[in-house]
């Protein structure tokens, strides 16, 4: 039934949409936004610490490696990921979607596959370099892309299933790394730097088609007939309220002043250091529990099909209840756990376990912590900032889980699996 408009209480028409009206529409928006947009992180996570895979098919030894370098090409990636995350929510804001974030992936596929003829220290460094500054506005953008369709208690449920293809990325990773293992010696090249060229290959061939793929606003959406263009512009106005979409500075200068905000960036710094430091490390620690590199692979894979389970489920009740500080509670104490199983024991088949229960207690955090900021953060603008502010104080963490686990700390790590449990208490 239509609601008659009210111009003193700013209230739009609804054209009719009912319950199952509206259940439908956002069936729509979600086939049509979301597996595209999990697709792609899938592929930049993938990119992104698949270096840890690579790790056990002799990157260091070719490389010729030593000390703290291998942890070093790690940490270098995240300052200049940290730096673009603001300047390139600013740049989809003032260009489009669809134009700005198939630029990014053509230029981090393009350093994904140069990181495959790497010959030395430096060549690795400087790779990663351009990685993480073309990588960093995806993460950030996705979140604050989402926020641009669904109002705010429906953010939950589609940032973690956008999330969950993190989890996927590790399981993926475990499988690729062992099938492309086979491949040492063709062309001359090492195990290692095809998993750099052929993972690489796969975005850049799907960045070839993300501009057609992803669409830029409900009022431009071709998938949506006008009646629904209207239906979802209005929703998110009674969301949002009267609060600007204005590309005005002065909306990035109100982020930056709320110190809301920084409690947010340093609770995504605490989610982000272990899942970083999971995704990098974790196929060296199944390898020093005693298994063989290409077994290691592929036993990477259970813990992280868990975690996508919990991160879905997770964020999906989160969203009916519309809570999610308490949630995120219960998964810290699941993630110490994890992590103390890991530290007390020597036997592999309760340290695997802890590894389960480490990735189940860590990665449903980050898409509860996002959708809890973004909810809290008014305006078109200042919410992509806020967003890109909660990210970079993230991505800080990644920094420090690039030094968490130290071959010389090695094989059971007891150091840095007490360094994750006090960064997650």
């Amino acid at each position: 039934m239509s609601i008659t408009p009210d111009l003193s209480t700013g209230e739009v028409e609804s054209q009719g949409f009912d319950h199952a009206a509206t259940k439908k529409l956002l069936r729509k928006l979600d086939w049509h936004i979301i597996p595209f947009m999990s697709l792609i992180y899938l592929l930049c996570f993938l990119d992104r610490t698949n270096i840890g895979n690579a790790r056990l098919d002799h990157l260091e030894q070719d490389l010729k490696l030593y000390g703290l370098q291998y942890n070093d090409c790690l940490a270098v990636l995240f300052p200049f990921y940290i730096a673009a995350e603001i300047p390139s929510n600013m740049m989809m804001k003032l260009l489009r979607p669809s134009i700005w974030l198939t630029f990014i992936m053509f230029f981090w596929s393009a350093a994904m596959i140069a990181q495959g003829f790497v010959s030395n220290y430096s060549g690795l460094m400087a790779t990663r370099v351009f990685l993480g500054l073309f990588e960093g506005g995806l993460f950030p953008g996705v979140n604050y892309y989402i926020s641009q369709w669904y109002q705010r208690h429906e953010c939950g449920f589609r940032m973690a299933l956008f999330f969950s293809a993190a989890t996927l990325a590790g399981a993926f990773g475990g499988i690729l790394a062992r099938g492309i293992a086979e491949m040492s010696g063709v062309g001359g090249k090492s195990a290692w730097s095809w998993i750099f060229i052929l993972e690489g290959l796969l975005s850049i061939l799907v960045s070839m088609i993300a501009y057609w793929c992803i669409y830029d606003y409900p009022s431009t959406a071709t998938f949506l007939s006008p009646k629904e263009r209207d239906e979802v512009e209005r929703r998110l106005h009674e969301d949002h309220g009267h609060l600007s979409n204005d590309f005005d500075m002065k909306y990035v200068w109100q982020a930056i002043g709320d110190w809301k905000i920084y409690i947010f960036m340093f609770i995504c710094m605490a989610g982000f250091c272990p899942i970083y430091s999971f995704a990098l490390f974790l196929p060296t620690i199944i390898k020093n529990m005693g298994y063989s590199a290409n077994d290691a692979q592929l036993m990477s894979v259970p813990p992280y099909v868990c975690a996508c389970f919990f991160t879905i489920a997770a964020s999906w009740y989160a969203d009916r209840v519309r809570q999610r500080g308490i949630f995120m509670l219960g998964f810290q104490l699941v993630a110490i756990a994890g992590f103390s199983m890991l530290a007390a024991t020597a036997k592999p088949k309760v340290q695997y376990a802890g590894t389960v229960l480490a990735a189940i207690g860590i990665y449903p955090q980050i898409p509860l912590g996002m959708a809890w900021n973004s909810a809290n953060i008014g305006g078109s603008l200042k919410r992509g900032t806020g967003i890109a502010m909660q990210v970079m104080g993230g991505n800080c963490g990644g920094i420090i889980a690039s030094y968490v686990y130290i071959s010389r700390d090695g094989p059971r790590y007891i150091k840095g699996h007490c360094l994750l449990i006090a960064i997650v208490t």
